[in-house]
Formats: C-alpha cells, structure tokens, sequence
C-alpha cells in the first residue's frame, strides 16, 4: 500500500471517528503528496524515497513550529504542532535512539576513513543518504561533530 493510500484510508477513519485534529493532520500530508505528484507531472506516483523527504521536511516543520509557539509562550498553538507531528511520525521509520546512532555513525566513520574533524563533510553526506528519516538532521550532525572531535573512537 502506497502512502498516498494509506493516508486516504486513515482519512476516512478519522472521519468516522469524528477525530478533527488527526484529520486535519492527515489532510495536510495528502496535501503535501499531491502537490508533488503535480510537480513532477503526475502520473507515475512517488517514489519511497520522495514520500519519506516529504515527511521528514512536515515533520522538521512541525516540530521548528512547536519550538517557536513555546517559546513565545503559545502553548495552546504549541499544542496543535505537536499533535500533527506525533500524526506525521506514524509515517515515519522508527528513528533511531542515541545508541543506535552513534553505533551507526561510528560504522560510517570507519568505513570513510575519517581522521578528524577536517572530514565532517564526507562523513556528513554518507550519514544523510543512509540514515535519512532515521534520525533528525540535527541529530545526526552534532553527533558526527563529537565523534570526530572525539579522537579515541
């Protein structure tokens, strides 16, 4: 089942269930897909690899939008963003715990041949591709950070 279908499935039942702040989580990532399917001139559908980018891009959205309301004391706005973001997460590959990654990257780190912090971009760019909606960009960047800066790895 592709995304596109399993989220128009789960529209209905959000429907059914009379569940406004689910549905209206749902709707925006139906409308996120069937924008780029139009971009791409239709027809084909997506690829696994673009539903995942228009997830991960909603739910970095989401979660950037929480931080922003907290921050301004919009608790209640705040609110609504983790809501669609815990929707949009269902979606999503299990992200992986601090462990994991840092199991992951160490392996990535070894395989490129990076010495120091001079190879943060190799390292970087393997990290992205192979662990892309396993873990926050963020994540994933400050780790590399530490584990090059870190010498004894």
């Amino acid at each position: 089942m592709t995304l596109k279908e399993r989220v128009e499935s789960d529209i209905k039942q959000a429907m059914l269930a009379r569940d406004k702040p689910r549905l209206q989580a749902l709707r925006s990532i139906k409308s996120l897909i069937l924008l780029a399917e139009t971009e791409k001139g239709g027809g084909e559908g997506l690829t696994q690899d673009t539903e995942l980018k228009l997830l991960t891009k909603a739910a970095k959205q989401r979660r950037e939008s929480a931080e922003v309301y907290t921050q301004q004391n919009r608790e209640d706005l705040a609110q609504i963003e983790i809501g669609e973001l815990a929707v949009i997460e269902e979606y999503l590959p299990k992200q992986l715990g601090e462990g994991d990654l840092r199991a992951r990257l160490l392996e990535i780190i070894q395989r490129v041949g990076a010495t120091g912090p001079s190879d943060l971009g190799r390292v970087m760019g393997v990290a992205s591709k192979e662990l892309a909606g396993q873990a926050d960009g963020r994540a994933i960047s400050s780790a590399v950070g530490a584990l090059l800066n870190n010498t004894d790895f």
